[in-house]
């Protein structure tokens, strides 16, 4: 008698294997969940700063990864992660379940919609090891292209229909050849960096509006500690800034909306 017949005739191969892939199917899923709780975790009460025990699934075991360029190794998780900032907000109840309410600048203290990851204060990098971000003078391989609007030299306005300075210069992201930031310069002559995709570049007039910012506002924006490169952590901080103001640059954005 053929082996194969004897062993099919007593099993349904075909809800065999249907089992067997539900039981791979879970196992992924568990795996790629686990594997998801490297950064983050362990969870940490905000009230209390004390660690929260784990979740129905366990932490992964501690894994070392070799960071390019010589960035050093990361182990995750492990000790210091995640954000350690304390939180200028206040609950508006004892419970967790209350909303929380800034106690200082929410445009600064990095809560709400300006908030901010503890992301590496080093540049990002190109394959190469370059900085991935640069202002166009830096770099003479990136220039507008023909038939575009070469948008520097306009005047910058405000949300609230002031000018604030003109467009320095464009920075350009030399992995993706896109334009990622607007180089400002204020009336003072120090200069702040704006996201391009927060930029509305007028067809009809010599402007670049940014509707996120109030005319008082430029001047609180996060700087860069070198003028011609921009940080993880600077990038993040400039994004939350101009984000936040879309709710905080004016009193009149906190209230209801109809």
């Amino acid at each position: 008698m053929d082996i194969t017949s004897t062993i099919t005739g007593y099993f349904d191969v075909a809800q065999l294997t249907l089992y067997l892939f539900w039981i791979f199917f879970f196992g992924l899923i568990f795996w790629i969940q686990r594997e998801n709780m490297r950064e983050g975790f362990p969870l940490v009460s905000e009230r209390t700063g004390e660690e929260l025990p784990a979740a129905t699934i366990p932490l992964p075991d501690p894994k070392t990864f070799r960071l390019p360029h010589g960035g050093g190794e990361l182990t995750v998780p492990g000790p210091n992660q995640g954000d350690t900032r304390p939180v200028a907000a206040e609950r508006t109840g004892h419970d967790d379940s209350f909303p929380l309410v800034p106690t200082g600048d929410p445009m600064k203290d990095g809560v709400g919609p300006a908030a901010w990851c503890e992301r590496a204060d080093k540049p990002d990098l190109t394959y190469h090891g370059d900085a991935k971000i640069v202002p166009m003078r830096v770099d003479e391989n990136w220039v507008v292209a023909g038939g575009s609007k070469d948008i520097r030299g306009r005047a910058v306005i405000s949300g609230d229909d002031r000018q604030v300075g003109t467009v320095k210069d464009l920075w350009v992201d030399r992995s993706e050849s896109m334009i990622r930031y607007i180089e400002i310069e204020l009336e003072d002559g120090s200069t702040r960096l704006a996201p391009f995709t927060l930029c509305y570049v007028n067809w009809w007039k010599p402007t670049v509006t940014i509707r996120s910012l109030h005319a008082h506002n430029f001047e609180g924006v996060p700087t860069t500690a070198n003028p011609e490169q921009v940080t993880l952590l600077e990038e993040d901080k400039i994004s939350a800034y101009y984000c936040g103001g879309l709710l905080y640059a004016s009193k009149s954005r906190e209230e209801p909306q109809l």
